[in-house]
């Protein structure tokens, strides 16, 4: 206005000709602001089943009149990313973020402001958030793992002592009043009574079933920085914490013991819920997977004035991090009741700090551990380390103590 106002008092048409179109823009930007607001969508899914990445897709429907849209994406763990959008047409923008955590986990928002027609007008800016995402945890292969010596019931895919149906031969024994006619051995009666004075038959051993129950100590979430575990700074999306740890130990054992027809249960000491009921079969175990992505503490963990109720055959997986005295009073009640403990030790490896009184704090919190862990060898319990490069060699450690136990009782059930 003043340099148009200016061209005219001056009778200056080029000073008056620059401040036209500036008097225009604003004029003819107004008269076509947007009339309805710009609408998006964040769309991503609700489980993955791959730690490390996660995708969506941001759908953005711009007003009419809209001139360019700006967008602001963010995620947990991850630097802000501003867009530019052009507003003449529907647009979808994919979206990618890594991260190595499991459990629930907020994927995206995106916060946008829409722009008239030369910038003249905007829109007040609106929040989108994406729906948060279910991280399942993924298994490692691990061979053969340990199992409970007693074994339940007279079917199955395990082979007992006992007498019964099944497939593997026990011995040949003279017909007794019971059994039946099929299990008469014709070859093994000519061999061995010539005028068929008495009929032998072919006895099997009985199968049987395994028993496995996982519990999953997640009253623990601490990663590899002293820092954080105060709960007063974020985590770090691309370092896995001991919950993170647990849950991909615990499926990579219920993996095994499920493909080879073991009942496994679970158990979380986290919360006051009724535990997983022990069952085979590949739906069980896609629930033991999403219930060990859902494992974390409900409010403050109560001390438990009794371990859980477990079957009296089944074996222990207990995964724990070992920075309390619950874990060994725990695993010394089942031994003392004669059921078969594993511990797997899911505590990061912790990274030194400047500070004197963490390194102080973290040192007597390491020689702590380090006698809870004595503690439990003394009582003939094996402790699994499960973190960085100890993962590599769970495999290895696992078949050295089916093959201990295979020495020390050859008719201990085994995984194969």
């Amino acid at each position: 206005m003043i340099l148009l106002t200016v061209g005219l008092l001056l009778s200056r048409p080029d000073v008056a000709l620059l401040g036209v179109p500036l008097v225009l823009a604003p004029t003819l930007g107004r008269t076509a602001r947007p009339t309805e607001p710009t609408t998006a969508d964040l769309e991503a899914p609700a489980t993955t089943t791959a730690p490390g990445e996660a995708a969506a897709s941001l759908l953005l429907r711009p007003a009419p009149g809209t001139d360019v849209v700006r967008a602001r994406v963010t995620a947990p763990g991850h630097r802000p990313a501003d867009l530019l959008i052009t507003g003449r047409a529907e647009t979808q923008v994919p979206l990618h973020l890594s991260s190595v955590r499991t459990g629930p986990w907020p994927t995206f928002r995106a916060d946008l402001i829409a722009h008239g027609t030369h910038g003249a007008s905007s829109q007040t800016p609106t929040t989108h958030h994406a729906p948060d995402t279910l991280v399942l945890p993924q298994a490692e292969p691990l061979g053969r793992v340990p199992l409970s010596p007693r074994l339940r019931g007279l079917t199955g895919p395990r082979t007992s002592r006992r007498t019964g149906d099944g497939s593997e031969l026990r011995d040949i024994h003279p017909i007794t009043p019971g059994d039946p006619a099929r299990r008469i051995d014709w070859r093994a009666t000519a061999r061995r009574s010539p005028h068929l004075d008495e009929l032998y038959v072919r006895r099997t051993h009985a199968g049987a079933e395994a028993t496995a129950v996982l519990v999953v100590d997640s009253r623990d979430d601490v990663g590899p920085d002293l820092h954080t575990w105060r709960g007063t700074e974020p985590q770090r999306v691309d370092e896995p914490t001991s919950l993170d740890l647990a849950r991909h130990a615990a499926a990579s054992v219920a993996t095994a013991l499920v493909e080879t027809g073991t009942r496994v249960g679970l158990e979380d000491l986290g919360r006051r819920s009724r535990p997983l009921a022990p069952a085979t079969g590949h739906r069980h175990l896609r629930r033991l997977t999403h219930a060990l992505a859902l494992a974390a503490p409900t409010g403050t963990p109560a001390r438990r004035l009794r371990p859980p109720q477990l079957p009296a055959d089944a074996i222990v997986y207990l995964f724990t991090t070992l920075l309390d005295d619950e874990p060994v009073r725990l695993a010394d009640a089942w031994t003392e009741h004669g059921t078969p403990v594993v511990v797997i030790d899911t505590l990061p490896h912790v990274r030194p700090v400047p500070e004197n009184h963490l390194r102080t704090a973290w040192q007597i919190t390491a020689m702590e551990r380090t006698d809870r862990v004595r503690a439990l060898e003394a009582r003939a319990v094996p402790v699994l380390p499960w973190a960085g490069h100890d993962r590599a060699e769970a495999r290895r450690r696992l078949e050295a103590l089916v093959r201990r136990s295979q020495q020390h009782r050859p008719s201990t059930g085994v995984a194969r």
